[in-house]
């Protein structure tokens, strides 16, 4: 321990670093933060799913290969998503001087991190699924309902 500092400097050091981490997480919600943008390209599904892909297959991926795994997206959105990640410096892009060329895509480090954030999502939903649809379920029974008014308030007791 530091003796050379009051008990109550080091303590109000401490709360004054306690409120700037505080600060800083908060300045998160800010519109003018920069890391919504990486929220913005993380929380795409098709990012979620490209980078799903490449971490699992461990080793890069051709074009094709991605979209035959990824049933349901399109040539153009996958396009997109790719250029997305490779901008971000998730993905990196190898084209090799061959007719035609062979282009394949892998991960980056920063993208392998970002994999593991992304593949603990996807986990999670494989595993929590049925949960999650049979909640939808029962809200959109009880959605679907007539309302009924509620009993009235104050417990009975003539509401004085």
């Amino acid at each position: 321990m530091d003796t050379d500092k009051p008990a109550s400097a080091s303590a109000s050091a401490s709360a004054s670093a306690s409120a700037s981490a505080s600060e800083d997480w908060t300045a998160a919600y800010r519109r003018d933060c920069p890391s919504r943008t990486v929220v913005e390209v993380l929380a795409n599904k098709w990012v979620l799913y490209v980078l799903a892909a490449l971490r699992r297959q461990d080793r890069p991926m051709r074009f094709s290969e991605l979209r035959r795994l990824l049933d349901g997206i399109t040539q153009k959105m996958l396009t997109q998503t790719l250029r997305a990640l490779e901008r971000d410096g998730l993905v990196h892009r190898t084209v090799y001087p061959t007719v035609p060329p062979r282009v394949e895509y892998g991960l980056t480090g920063l993208g392998v991190e970002a994999g593991r954030l992304t593949g603990a999502i996807g986990e999670w939903s494989v595993e929590h699924a049925r949960q999650i649809l049979a909640a939808r379920r029962t809200f959109d029974d009880r959605a679907a309902e007539p309302s009924r008014p509620v009993g009235p308030r104050g417990g009975g007791q003539g509401g004085k």
